[in-house]
């Protein structure tokens, strides 16, 4: 987030003396040194490092965590604990599990490689519900990884009411990465006819035509649910980036396949939020925008933090 780009700035003005207008020249010209293909966050972590300041020792909380920051330390709640899974790399067998940790601030999902990490998990010593001190990880997109030299303890900080919706960061096209959960705001400039496909009514997962009749690989023969998705193109001024609209979250657009051509006009050219995750189409090669909710933009707020940006 914008905001959180601040508080960086303001930390390195304030240990380096310099001021915020000198710093952020040093990272665009940091930025424009590596042509553009590091973030402002990063970017401003590399200048950081520089400069000769570390933010090894300071607990964050979690929406001051920004992609490429190393050894960072902080305080969450576990909100979720997905199962423990098993993978084999280069004839080695590993384990890796998914925390989902949360404050006051946000939430973020937590990656533990490590197997005594991972034996605290498996062994019910860190469960749903306990609060967590995390020290020595690093934050890589949006997720925060333990390696061998991170520690995880439980905590006895107290957690009242945490965050536990999504978390978008606001970010520029020209600046996501695959697995970024962003906040764009940008025209929509191309919408496309919506294409159907039908699904498994329990699974929710494609289904196959065999021999006239519809099966799942899960549930075999089944009678299906037919739904759709549209893309469209998004551009805010950086870059342009095709965006998809899921069937369920139609009713975010707007839009119904009934009333599809009549809104079809009334979009093109809109400028909006729109908040989702980055993924990778691996049949086109190519970053696509999977939109969860779109937001109207409150001309006053925009002003109003156009302002305290500027200043």
């Amino acid at each position: 987030m914008l905001e959180n780009y601040d508080k960086v700035l303001e930390k390195i003005s304030k240990y380096s003396g310099l001021e915020k207008g000198e710093i952020e020249k040093k990272i665009e010209a940091k930025r424009a040194k590596l042509s553009g293909l590091i973030s402002k966050e990063g970017a401003a972590q590399v200048v950081a490092a520089e400069l000769g300041i570390s933010f090894d020792n300071e607990k964050l909380k979690i929406e001051e965590l920004l992609p490429g920051m190393r050894k960072v330390n902080f305080v969450g709640k576990v909100i979720e604990i997905s199962p423990v899974r098993e993978f084999i790399k280069n004839d080695r067998k590993g384990k890796v599990v998914n925390l989902f940790l949360s404050d006051e601030t946000g939430n973020i999902k937590t990656i533990l490689w490590d197997l005594n990490h991972i034996d605290l998990i498996e062994k019910n010593k860190i469960k749903e519900g306990d609060v967590v001190e995390i020290s020595n990880a690093s934050v890589r997109g949006n997720e925060v990884h333990l390696g061998s030299f991170s520690e995880l303890k439980l905590s006895e900080e107290v957690l009242g009411d945490v965050c536990t919706e999504k978390l978008f960061r606001e970010k520029e096209i020209n600046e996501l990465g695959v697995s970024d959960n962003i906040k764009v705001r940008a025209f929509i400039v191309q919408i496309f006819e919506p294409k159907f496909f039908n699904v498994c009514p329990e699974c929710k997962k494609k289904a196959s035509i065999q021999e006239g009749n519809f099966f799942c690989n899960t549930h075999g023969k089944i009678v299906p649910e037919k739904r759709c998705v549209i893309n469209f193109i998004i551009d805010d001024g950086t870059e342009t980036i095709r965006a998809v609209l899921f069937n369920e979250n139609l009713k975010e657009f707007g839009i119904s396949l009934e009333n599809f051509s009549e809104k079809k006009d009334e979009f093109l050219g809109k400028e909006l939020y729109f908040l989702g995750s980055v993924r990778k189409n691996k049949f086109f090669n190519v970053n696509e925008f999977i939109i969860e909710k779109i937001e109207e933009i409150n001309l006053d707020e925009l002003i109003e933090k156009m302002g305290k940006i500027n200043h």
